[in-house]
């Protein structure tokens, strides 16, 4: 069977191009303008085309594939208004470092800001969120011309390395004239195989962390999205058996120790009430600061660094490293592996109380979060509890932005499930699509918990033929924005449910029956610990169970939480312990 080309040369030359820097997942939105892109890419033997018409949704299905792959995934739209929707799906690519590639087709520049249709200025769309922008010249059918298709093959490989070497989205704009659907079953064109552009290695010298980590007695390592480092055991043993380490971990780091902190929020809310909490926060706040992964989701843990920063702070990263709090000192550009694996010989053990003391505090939130649930009625809290219970091994779960990612925080990660969400710009606008894309991408079993405005945002997700049977959909409705309730503000003036909750009285039924989704619904504890087993087992469909708490408590049985811990925990202990250690000493 022949190879089907457009007769377009920029049109093959592109095709030609992301098959040999290896892309082999192309997700095409619906347009004429971008028909040669479409025939040629759909038709590639090598390429694995997926056909979906919202171009949000396309552009966040695309980047959950290459959050499974860890390899640029390419998006393929027509022009006009089209490639802005994939703006929100690349800013978030752009700060979780993902390689998306955007191609866009374009009209010919003669046509542009005349009043001709589906027109707008799109060179250089994305310039304050794209690793490089290649805007090509239309070839318009003079394949002869080689000067053209010298300088476009140099732009697009230029882009497609960026995505792989760099790590993050580029974006390929291209221009075609009528006519559009031409086709040929041979290559016009002869495109070389061009060098790759893999960055230089850095070399780096540890000598000036190795020296603050022998000499310092409370360190502190945090861990951000950890999407694809699976990090050695003796690396996690080095860092969790040092009595002068605390590792403070979010669920997005997807590593896990008994000795970790996973409940940060945990620790640092209670302190943040108490009458004595400057010198509560100094005996925690560390010396020495050392960073590795992505972003991370507590604002509490980044406030208490802005204030009480350590002397010293290193980022391990092989791409960037982000001055989140104001006083980064180093960027070793490897990563953690490499990094420990070079410096492990040179680092003592330092004999200190700094995990211990506040071990034993951890402890005890873990035991008063059992104990809380006891405390309270039904509500997103408590459902939480329900979900870590009835988890199961090796699941995949997406957890969506605002109340969803932040409860899941105050819950115990575990090594055998593997979690993401769009942190890059914490968004709720493409957690569905994002989740959609991944489930398809690894065909595992995946879960997404989800609460209802990103659900709702996002219920285009839903239309397209690849939601694999096991899917899975977890949402919390509690009919509104619930993360408004829980942060400051009068709650009680008249504009506030309109315009910040923005209450609603819609559920998801009716759209899964459009899309052939099983719908199961649960209004109380009792129904969640009924139907989460038995929803968790089924695999034969996608499934979408929706869980309706109370609006009005919700936020109440958060914060309470923090105060119990406040209440039942003994911080004063630790600055007892400190004070008695330093007159030791």
């Amino acid at each position: 069977m022949n190879q089907i080309y457009s007769s377009i040369p920029t049109a093959q030359l592109i095709t030609v191009l992301c098959v040999q820097n290896g892309i082999e997942h192309v997700v095409i939105s619906p347009g004429s303008r971008n028909a040669p892109l479409t025939i040629t890419l759909a038709n590639h033997p090598k390429i694995k085309a997926y056909s979906i018409v919202d171009e949000r949704c396309a552009a966040f299905f695309a980047l959950g594939m290459t959050q499974r792959f860890n390899a640029p995934v390419a998006v393929v739209c027509t022009s006009g208004s089209a490639l802005l929707n994939y703006y929100p799906a690349v800013s978030e690519a752009f700060y979780s470092n993902l390689p998306l590639v955007v191609i866009s087709a374009d009209r010919p520049p003669h046509l542009i800001d005349i009043g001709d249709g589906q027109t707008i200025r799109q060179a250089n769309v994305f310039e304050n969120h794209i690793l490089y922008s290649a805007n090509l010249k239309g070839d318009f059918h003079q394949s002869e011309d080689e000067s053209i298709l010298d300088f476009n093959a140099q732009q697009v490989h230029k882009a497609l390395q960026a995505a792989i070497w760099n790590q993050g989205p580029v974006h390929i704009n291209a221009p075609f004239d009528e006519p559009l659907y031409h086709k040929t079953d041979r290559l016009s064109i002869d495109v070389p195989q061009l060098d790759s552009l893999k960055p230089e290695h850095v070399e780096y010298d540890a000598s000036e962390f190795i020296k603050s980590w022998n000499s310092s007695a409370k360190k502190l390592v945090l861990a951000g999205v950890n999407l694809d480092e699976d990090i050695d055991e003796e690396v996690l043993k080095l860092i969790s058996e040092d009595p002068s380490v605390i590792v403070m971990t979010e669920i997005t780091s997807n590593i896990s120790n008994k000795n970790f902190f996973t409940n940060i929020d945990s620790i640092l809310a209670p302190i943040e009430s108490e009458e004595n909490s400057e010198a509560l926060f100094e005996a925690l706040e560390p010396d020495l600061l050392i960073t590795f992964g992505g972003l991370i989701v507590s604002k509490k843990i980044k406030k208490f660094l802005r204030q009480f920063q350590p002397q010293k702070h290193f980022h391990i990263d092989p791409r960037e490293a982000n001055d989140t709090f104001f006083c980064l000192s180093k960027h070793f550009e490897t990563t953690v592996n490499s990094f420990f694996e070079s410096v492990n010989s040179s680092l003592d053990r330092v004999e200190s109380p700094y995990f211990e003391t506040w071990n034993a505090i951890r402890l005890k939130t873990l035991d008063y979060r059992k104990q809380y649930k006891n405390e309270i009625g039904f509500s997103d809290f408590a459902f939480y509890y329900s979900l870590f219970d009835n988890l199961p091994q090796d699941e995949t779960v997406h957890f969506a932005n605002s109340s969803s990612i932040r409860y899941a925080n105050l819950f115990d990660s575990r090594r055998e499930i593997k979690a993401f969400a769009n942190r890059g710009t914490s968004g709720i606008d493409g957690s569905t699509s994002t989740a959609i894309g991944y489930g398809v991408a690894s065909q595992e079993p995946t879960t997404l918990v989800t609460g209802d405005l990103s659900f709702f945002y996002d219920s285009n997700a839903l239309w397209n033929t690849y939601i694999p049977k096991n899917f899975k959909i977890i949402l919390l409705n509690n009919a509104g924005g619930g993360i408004f309730r829980i942060l400051p503000g009068n709650k009680e003036e008249a504009y506030f449910a309109n315009y910040f909750e923005t209450t609603h009285d819609l559920n998801a039924k009716h759209l899964c029956d459009m899309y052939k989704i099983q719908y199961t619904e649960a209004h109380d504890l009792s129904e969640v610990d009924k139907e989460l087993p038995l929803f968790f087992e089924r695999n034969e469909t996608p499934q979408l169970i929706e869980i309706f708490t109370p609006r009005l408590e919700n936020d109440k049985v958060l914060l309470a939480y923090f105060e119990y811990l406040k209440t039942h925990i003994d911080f004063q202990s630790v600055l007892i312990k400190r004070a008695t250690e330093s007159n030791q000493n």
